[in-house]
Order: C-alpha cells, then structure tokens, then sequence
C-alpha cells in the first residue's frame, strides 16, 4: 500500500501502512471498567470510556487490513522487585500498587484488573508490552520488535493522554518514530489535561507528533 495522507494537526501526517503500527495503550480493565481502581480513587471512569468505541473501530480497520498491532499493561512484579519505593508512595493513599483492590491486587500482572478490556483484547499475534513505568519503551522490549517488523510510524491510542500517552510519545520521538495521536481514542480523567496533553504533542509545528481524529485514519486506509 503506497503513502496515503491524513488531515491532522499541525499539517498532514503521510501514512506508510507497511511501516506503521497501531499502539494501544493501557486500556486495563482496572483504568477503564466502573468499580475498578480507578473509581475507586474517585474519578470519572466515562471520560475513558468514551475512548472504547473509536479504539475498537480503528483497531478492527488495522485487523481488517493486515496491519501490526500492539499493546501495553502497565503493572508489576507479583514480588514487586520492579517497582521503586518512590513510586509505591506516591499520592500517598491508604491503598497503593500491590494492595488488595477491587480487581485483585492493584497493578499486579497477572490480576484480573490488570487485565485488557474485552472490548479490545489483543489476538494471539498481537505483541503486548508489560511495562513497569509509564511510557512503553522504558524497561520493555518494544523498540527491538519494532525495529526487527521495519515500523517507522506509530498510531498512539489509549489512556491517560496526559502520561503514558505523553510520556511514550516523546520517547518515541527520541528514538525517531513519527507518532500520530487520534484525539477521540485517548482519553484523561480530566478534560483539561486531556486539552493540554493534545495541545503539547503538536504545539511547535509537531515538536512530538501530530494529531487527528480516527476517522480521518481509517478514510485514508480504505
């Protein structure tokens, strides 16, 4: 399939489908599901909800049409040997990583509110990255997978916009991939982090990648 162009923001973003991947990432049941740890902490699991359909219609356009696919958990250790002290305390809660939660222990791998939504759980071929931190590519192997498949391009979905979407986004620009951000299929507990996390990848003519709508993918992939 030959480059295709994309309406987005801060200009178009010229799509190479054989050397890009769609890259979901974090949609855990415990971030996304009512009555997980996220509501548990009081937020407002609907403003990630509302991520759910347009991932699901993008991932089956990249299904559809034969394209790499991947996935991220972030979570830890059943030991926790992985997770710094100063991650364990931080917002200094009653409740924090490792503790019983309402899904199994909170950011355990292996637990079922660490698990992926139904809605989009990955296909046997569909690489899925433990991550212990917040972007992607710190402490994983997805740099190596992505360079042994030829990928260059990155279509970063997922939660929260603000940090792992942010964070993975700006390590992928360091290591050279260009990253292109739908706006509807990442989502914040917060709209004006999910505003400013948006507005902070494309400002300065696209200082970390560019940003769309899915629709404007998936009219340029049919």
């Amino acid at each position: 399939m030959p480059t295709v162009s994309i309406e987005a923001e801060p200009y178009p973003f010229e799509l190479i489908p054989s050397r890009c991947a769609l890259l979901i990432i974090d949609m855990q049941r415990d971030f996304l599901e009512p009555g997980g740890f996220g509501e548990m902490l009081g937020n407002d699991v609907s403003q990630l909800r509302r991520t759910i359909e347009p991932n699901k219609v993008l991932l089956e356009t990249f299904r559809a049409k034969g394209l790499a696919v991947m996935h991220t958990r972030e979570g830890h250790r059943p030991d926790l040997s992985d997770l710094p002290p100063a991650k364990k305390v931080r917002g200094k809660g009653k409740t924090t990583i490792g503790d019983p939660g309402p899904m199994g222990r909170i950011l355990i791998r292996g637990e079922a509110g660490h698990d992926i939504i139904p809605e989009l759980y990955p296909l046997p071929n569909e690489p899925v990255i433990d991550k212990p931190g917040k972007g992607a590519f710190f402490a994983t192997d997805l740099h190596a997978i992505l360079q042994n498949l030829g990928i260059t391009q990155l279509i970063v979905t997922g939660v929260t916009t603000e940090v792992c979407v942010n964070t993975t986004v700006r390590e992928a620009n360091d290591r050279g991939y260009e990253c292109l951000v739908p706006a509807d299929c990442v989502g914040s507990y917060f709209p004006e982090f999910q505003d400013f996390g948006l507005r902070m990848i494309k400002a300065q003519s696209g200082i970390f990648g560019w940003v769309c709508d899915s629709p404007s993918i998936i009219a340029a992939l049919a």
